[in-house]
Parts: C-alpha cells; sequence; structure tokens
C-alpha cells in the first residue's frame, strides 16, 4: 500500500461518512428541487433501489465494458449508450480535463459516479486493489476513497450542494469482466466493493443541459509513500430528444 507502483492500478471515474437524512433533505433547497434533473437525495430509494444498491450497479456497469470505447478512457470510440438499458442511465469519466458531447433518450434518470474506486477479488495481490473477501474489499476501498477531495457537481450551472454527503460505500457485488478488461488482460467472474462519491439525478427536460464534475485523488509521502494528484474533470453536453 506505500509503493508509488501502486498508482499503475488507481481507479476512479471519482470525504466524509455520509450524514443522518435529515441532514441530507435539509440541503435541497426548493429552487434547486424544481429544475429539471432533479438531485435525489442521498438518502432516498429512487427506481428501485437506494444509492449503495445503485453504485453496485453502476461498478458492474463499469467493469463488464469492454476496453475500448470505455467510458474510463478518454477515446473518440466512446459510446454513451453502450451497456445501458432501463430507466437509469449511468456517466463516468476518466482522469484528466475530458470533454464529451452526448445524446440520451427522454424519460432516462441519470446515476454519475463522480469519483469513486473499487477493490475486487480479480485484480492482482501486488497491486494494492485485491481483496478476497466483502471485508478486505471494503476495508481497501476506504481506504483508497478517502483520498477523494475537491469533489463537485454542477448541473446547468447549479452546483449540486453538500456533495459530501453523496459519498457511499456498495454491498458486494458479482460482475463477470471481458478479456482485456478495464483492469487486465484477463478477465474473469470476480466480486466486487466500490466507495465514493456519486450523484443521482432524475430525468433532464428535452433539450441541451450541461453536468460538469469530478475531483482529485491526493497522496502524500508523509502518509502514502508517494505524493500524486490525480484529478477527474469531466464534462458532459448532453442533448436529451
Amino acid at each position: 500500500m506505500k509503493s508509488s507502483s501502486k498508482l499503475n492500478w488507481i481507479k476512479v471515474t471519482g470525504l466524509l461518512p455520509t450524514l443522518m437524512a435529515a441532514a441530507a433533505i435539509a440541503v435541497y433547497s426548493p429552487a434547486f428541487a424544481e429544475q429539471s434533473g432533479k438531485v435525489i437525495p442521498p438518502n432516498a430509494t429512487k427506481y428501485g433501489d437506494d444509492y449503495a444498491g445503485w453504485s453496485a450497479k453502476w461498478w458492474q456497469w463499469t467493469l463488464e465494458l469492454p476496453l475500448a470505447g470505455h467510458p474510463s478512457v478518454d477515446s473518440p470510440d466512446f459510446d454513451v449508450t453502450a451497456g445501458q438499458s432501463g430507466d437509469v442511465w449511468f456517466l463516468g469519466g476518466p482522469f484528466g480535463e475530458v470533454t464529451r458531447e452526448v445524446t440520451i433518450p427522454t424519460g432516462k434518470a441519470l446515476f454519475i459516479g463522480i469519483a469513486t474506486v473499487e477493490c475486487s477479488s480479480l485484480e492482482p495481490e501486488e497491486s494494492g486493489f485485491h481483496g478476497d473477501t466483502a471485508k478486505e474489499q471494503r476495508t481497501l476501498a476506504r481506504y483508497w476513497a478517502d483520498h477523494i477531495e475537491d469533489v463537485f457537481c454542477v448541473i446547468d450551472g447549479e452546483a449540486v450542494p453538500r456533495i459530501e454527503a453523496h459519498r457511499v460505500t456498495s454491498p458486494q457485488y458479482d460482475f463477470l469482466a471481458p478479456s482485456p478488461w478495464i483492469f487486465g488482460e484477463v478477465g474473469g467472474a470476480g466480486t466486487s466493493v466500490g466507495d465514493g462519491y456519486y450523484v443521482f439525478v432524475s430525468p433532464l427536460a428535452p433539450g441541451e443541459h450541461t453536468i460538469h464534475f469530478g475531483g482529485v485523488f491526493r497522496f502524500t509521502l508523509e502518509e502514502d509513500g508517494f505524493d500524486a494528484e490525480l484529478p477527474i474533470d469531466m464534462t458532459y453536453h448532453l442533448t436529451v430528444e
């Protein structure tokens, strides 16, 4: 966990524990809630699951997509429709400053991985992201997610308030990775736990929208054995039609 080689295995798309339900509800002003694309509070259950459950589904989507055109890679091959189905679509982004222009159907809620990390049974033991049990995976994911800072999400010019309330840990989930997959040459069946920041947005009105989000994975020599800052600065220009 102290070697700089671990940087080759850091995975995000994505600081404080989830706040009490009443506090989480209070931060959403009526003016913000009335807009198209209302932010669903982090204590809520919507479309059949809560934030933790949807974060597990978000990671299953991420881990099971082919490497070509993967949302965690800045590539012209990216296709926002890949792997999407149902009433909830997923968004994520790679490290760095990236802008994408996409078109999505009307009536789709968006579950966005802002800055997040997972640890699984499928990754090499030397990676710093390998865990065999749910407890091991959860502990490792928490360690990496504790290094996420400066998290933000802005939807059509309105910043999501109290973004720290949007950190959640997923339950352990199963996934089936292709070969190659986003974190290795050989895929297969695995289990994993994710930890990080997510924003759940109700369907946007038809037309043009902008979602800007990100954060920084920050490591120090004193605490982690190496210095590094790995930013995410992702902008989606969406056409809803």
